[in-house]
């Protein structure tokens, strides 16, 4: 499968689908610490539409720290280099990896872009140094879900799974295919020694 191909007819339409969701949250709710509740039930006690403002990772780890805008900005740059040496050195040779590296690619140029723009686009930072408002740059979060047993797990949570977006399912979708992918290449190298 020809990565082009792909960029084309997954990656960029999930991206467009991520960016228009992402601008639909910020111009529907006004910032977290101006309404802190806002929040759009869409079925009752186990879908909503939020805005989250996460400056970290998954779960929120890092969020409201001064490494992590840094560290996040980084850490995608890096994660998209190894992809394309590893791309280049045949390592996704499967066609459950290839759809999964577009599906991740998708997910590491959606928050990524959150991250370079978002903080240029707060009115409370406007005003302030280009690097402030470049530090200030989150990843907008707003699909929030309710889980069964979620609670047993994590009694804090009240069942509610922490709030996400198009991207972070695009990645996590991704890890699962490339898991996958990796035991069907593993399972396809043992039936040529065969």
């Amino acid at each position: 499968m020809n990565f082009t191909k792909l960029l084309l007819c997954l990656t960029l339409p999930l991206y467009i689908i991520d960016q228009i969701t992402k601008f639909w949250t910020i111009r529907r709710f006004a910032p977290p610490w101006d309404d802190p509740g806002a929040r759009i039930v869409v079925v009752d006690d186990f879908f909503e539409l939020v805005r989250v403002h996460n400056q970290g990772v998954a779960f929120g780890f890092g969020n409201g720290t001064a490494w992590a805008p840094v560290v996040f900005l980084l850490v995608p740059i890096i994660a998209l280099t190894l992809i394309r040496v590893f791309w280049k050195k045949g390592v996704f040779e499967h066609r459950i990896s290839k759809i999964a590296v577009a599906l991740l690619l998708c997910g590491i140029f959606g928050n990524l872009t959150d991250r370079l723009v978002q903080g240029f686009l707060l009115e409370r930072f406007a005003e302030a140094s280009f690097w402030t408002r470049l530090s200030e740059g989150y990843v907008v979060d707003f699909l929030h879900f309710k889980l069964p047993l979620y609670d047993k797990i994590v009694p804090s949570s009240g069942g509610w799974w922490p709030v996400f977006n198009v991207a972070d399912s695009c990645i996590c979708i991704a890890a699962g295919l490339l898991f996958i992918g990796g035991l069907c290449e593993e399972a396809a190298k043992k039936k040529e020694k065969v």
